[in-house]
């Protein structure tokens, strides 16, 4: 847990998502580098003639100064800092989905370096029209990984025995895989645990089941309440 400071400036940042906050200003939700997940007040930024208003986007990448130690900091300025990603249509979908998963699961002041790369890194394949499911997949591991939640791909929960790909196995959340068929969990092939174990999803099948079991242990995680974008890409047939 990042300790609170006073004051920050020209720290890297992206708007995972803004609401307004009374009359003329809004809360920005930042994810930074440093400092993790950052709640602001942009005050006065939903005037017409604010510095700041065409600045608070989702998917730029910004350079941002804040200050304050209360829950709300004061966001005092943003500029571009390079590096444009420019998602459209469903990429655009795919974006917004990764911002609400960081919003759900990603706590306050709780700095993640490496998932902050890897967040860019998936912007770059989306804006390049890479297969969204792979990079959605890949982001969703490191994710979780990254959160601290285990997420055990190539020895089985029972027995700490190595995955044979032929085999068949059932993911049950907060164990892991369990050799055998059964309805606790999510089923799936030893070769899929072991592609992602691999960061490997060219295989069709890998594709499907790894989507299956991302779903269920994302929810597991995240508790009854869906997200909206996920239902969304559902919906366009993309997740």
């Amino acid at each position: 847990m990042t300790s609170p400071v006073a004051r920050q400036d020209q720290q890297p940042v992206y708007v995972l998502h803004t609401y307004p906050y009374l009359e003329t200003s809004l809360v920005v939700e930042l994810f930074t580098r440093n400092f993790g997940r950052v709640a602001a007040i942009a005050k006065g930024a939903r005037r017409p003639r604010s510095a700041m208003r065409g600045m608070l986007q989702s998917f730029q990448p910004l350079l941002a100064s804040w200050s304050g130690k209360s829950e709300l900091r004061t966001l005092h300025g943003a500029e571009w800092r390079g590096g444009l990603h420019m998602l459209h249509g469903q990429a655009l979908m795919c974006g917004f989905y990764l911002n609400e998963l960081m919003l759900r699961l990603l706590p306050r002041e709780d700095a993640h370096e490496a998932l902050f790369e890897y967040y860019q890194d998936a912007l770059a394949a989306l804006a390049k029209d890479e297969a969204q499911t792979i990079v959605l997949r890949r982001f969703e591991v490191r994710l979780l990984q990254e959160l601290g939640y285990a997420m055990p791909l190539t020895h089985t929960a029972e027995s700490d025995s190595e995955i044979t790909p032929q085999a068949q196995y059932t993911y049950v959340p907060e164990r892991g895989a369990m050799l055998g068929l059964n309805q606790a969990g999510v089923q799936l092939t030893g070769k899929t645990l072991l592609d992602m174990a691999q960061d490997d999803y060219t295989d069709a099948q890998t594709q499907q089941q790894s989507k299956q079991l991302m779903r269920a242990l994302i929810s597991h995680h995240m508790g009854d309440k869906p997200l909206h974008t996920r239902q969304l890409l559902i919906d366009l047939q993309q997740l």
